[in-house]
C-alpha cells in the first residue's frame, strides 16, 4: 500500500532520512512550479473527480474521489520487484539486475531519466490553457487527469535522480523546473514538447501519438538492468494507458460528429459551415503530430542506442518476445536516401535499435488510425485517414535535412514551402478551430458542435456527472 506520508510512497522514504529532507525541499519548488505553470484557472476553486494511486496492485491501484488540484497526492510508486529478477539483453545478458547504478554507466543512465522526466511537466505545460476551451466537463475532467499523473511521472524521475545520482540528480532535478516548453532562452530538451498545444484537437493528437511514444520509451526503459528504473516505468505504464484512450477516443468522436453533421447536410455541404471539423484538418493534425513523434525516437543509426542495448539500459518493447537478446551478429535492413533515391543497406541491429523501437511504434499507431477509419465505415464514408511516410516532416535523423511529401515523394524545398500547408496544419486551420472552441462547455452532460459524447462515463458513472465541482 502507499504510505500516508507527506510525500505518498512505497519505497519507505521515512528509512532514508536524507533523501526524505531532500524530497522534501523540492516538494515545495515543484507546487509552485504546478500553480505558475499547471491547469490556468483551475487552482483554487474546482474540485476534479480523478483517481489517485492507493497502491501498485493491479487489481485495485487506484481510487476515484474530488480533489482540488494542488491538493492531488502526487508521490512515489514503484511496481513490486521480480524475484531473481536477470538482465534480459545485451552484454550482461543473464547476470543479476542492478540495484545501484554502476559508476561506468552513471551519464547515460541519467541522460536517459533526464529526457524522460523533462517530457513529463513539459506536457503539462503546453496544455496549461485549454481548459478555458475545453468542450465538455467531461473532457475536461480527462485533461486534467493527465495532466497530474504527468505530474506524478515527473516525481517518479525526480526520485530516480535524488536516490541514484547524488549532487548531480539533485541538480537536475532542479533543472526540471527550471526549464519550460516553447521558452526561447531554456525550453523542454524535446522539440515535440516546445511546439503549442491551444486547441483540443492538437491535445488529442498528441495523446494519441506523442504518448504513444512515451509508452513506447517507457516499455523500452522497463527493460533496463536497472531495477529500480525498471520497477518505476512498469507502474507509470499503467497510467500512461489512459492518456492514450484520451486521445484515441478524442478524435474518434470528433469524426463520430463529423460524420453526423455530414449526413445531416446530405454530404453536400462544407461541414465547417455547420460547425464541425472537417476529416482533411483532422488529417493534417494527424500528419503534425505523427512526424513531430517519429522523431521522438532519434536518429535511424545511433551509437548511443547501440550503446543503450550493449550495456542493458535500454532494450526492446517486450524483449521478451524475441529470440536473439544479444544482437551482436544481426542485421537491419535499412532505407537510405542519397543522391535524391533510396538506397537499401544492412546496418548492425545496435545500432538500427531507434529504427526498430520506430517500427514497433509505427505499427502501434497504425492500428489506432485502423480504428478511427471503421468510424468513418461505420457512416458509409469513403474518406479514410492514413499516417504518413515516416520520411515526412521529420527534422531528426537522415531525413532531417530533406523534403517529402505524405507519400514519401522527394520534393524540392521550393516545392516544400509552397505545398506544406496542403499536408500541414496553415494559420487559417488553427484559427479556425479556435473559433469553434471560443466557448467552453461547463454544463455535465452537454457538448460542444464539433465532439460526439463518449460511449459512457468515467468509473462507471453516468456521462451527466459534474466531473468538475465549482466552488463559489
Amino acid at each position: 500500500m502507499i504510505s500516508s506520508e507527506r510525500i505518498p510512497n512505497n519505497v519507505d522514504l521515512s528509512g532514508n532520512k536524507r533523501l526524505q529532507r531532500a524530497l522534501e525541499h523540492w516538494q515545495p519548488k515543484y507546487l509552485q512550479w504546478w500553480r505558475d505553470m499547471g491547469p490556468h484557472g483551475f487552482q483554487d476553486y474546482h474540485q476534479v473527480y480523478v483517481r489517485t494511486a492507493v497502491s501498485v496492485d493491479p487489481e485495485g491501484w487506484a481510487n476515484f474521489e474530488y480533489v482540488k488540484l494542488p491538493e492531488y497526492r502526487w508521490g512515489i510508486f514503484l511496481a513490486e520487484p521480480v524475484h531473481d529478477r536477470r538482465i534480459g539483453f545485451g552484454d550482461f545478458h543473464g547476470q543479476p539486475v542492478w540495484q545501484e547504478v554502476p559508476g561506468e554507466f552513471r551519464n547515460q543512465l541519467r541522460r536517459l531519466i533526464v529526457t524522460q522526466g523533462d517530457t513529463e511537466p513539459a506536457s503539462v505545460e503546453q496544455q496549461r490553457l485549454l481548459g478555458q476551451r475545453c468542450p465538455s466537463m467531461y473532457d475536461l475532467r480527462n485533461l486534467f487527469q493527465v495532466n497530474v499523473e504527468e505530474g506524478r511521472h515527473l516525481w517518479a524521475m525526480v526520485y530516480l535522480l535524488h536516490s541514484y545520482f547524488g549532487r548531480d540528480g539533485r541538480d537536475e532535478a532542479e533543472e526540471l523546473l527550471e526549464r519550460q516548453s516553447g521558452n526561447r532562452d531554456k525550453p523542454r530538451i524535446l522539440q515535440a514538447f516546445n511546439e503549442p498545444i491551444e486547441n483540443w484537437l492538437d491535445f488529442f493528437m498528441f495523446t494519441m501519438f506523442t504518448d504513444r511514444d512515451g509508452k513506447s520509451q517507457l516499455m523500452s526503459l522497463s527493460e533496463s538492468s536497472l531495477d529500480p528504473l525498471s520497477r518505476t516505468t512498469r507502474f507509470m505504464l499503467t497510467e500512461e494507458a489512459h492518456h492514450m484512450f484520451v486521445g484515441e477516443t478524442g478524435v474518434s468522436r470528433i469524426l463520430e460528429r463529423t460524420c453526423q453533421l455530414m449526413r445531416q447536410a446530405g454530404f453536400s455541404e462544407d461541414v465547417r459551415k455547420l460547425g464541425g471539423i472537417d476529416i482533411p484538418t483532422v488529417q493534417k493534425h494527424l500528419n503534425q503530430w505523427f512526424s513531430l513523434s517519429l522523431d521522438l525516437h532519434g536518429g535511424e543509426v545511433s551509437s548511443n542506442a547501440a550503446s543503450y542495448f550493449a550495456n542493458g539500459l535500454k532494450g526492446r518493447a517486450k524483449e521478451e518476445t524475441y529470440d536473439d537478446h544479444l544482437l551482436k551478429d544481426a542485421y537491419y535492413h535499412m532505407e537510405f536516401f542519397e543522391d535524391g533515391r533510396p538506397v537499401l543497406k544492412d546496418v548492425l541491429m545496435r545500432n538500427a535499435m531507434n529504427e526498430v523501437l520506430r517500427d514497433w511504434y509505427v505499427g502501434d499507431c497504425g492500428a489506432g488510425v485502423a480504428r478511427w477509419n471503421r468510424v468513418l465505415e461505420q457512416h458509409g464514408m469513403s474518406d479514410r485517414l492514413t499516417l504518413p511516410d515516416r520520411k515526412f516532416n521529420r527534422r531528426i535523423g537522415m531525413y532531417g535535412g530533406f523534403h517529402f511529401d505524405p507519400n514519401g515523394v522527394p520534393l524540392s524545398a521550393e516545392e516544400w514551402e509552397r505545398r506544406k500547408y496542403e499536408w500541414l496544419p496553415a494559420a487559417s486551420d488553427l484559427e479556425y478551430l479556435l473559433s469553434i472552441m471560443a466557448e467552453p462547455v461547463y454544463q455535465p452532460g452537454q457538448f460542444a458542435s464539433y465532439i460526439a459524447p463518449p460511449r459512457r462515463g468515467i468509473n462507471q458513472l453516468p456521462i451527466d456527472f459534474e466531473y468538475v465541482r465549482t466552488e463559489l
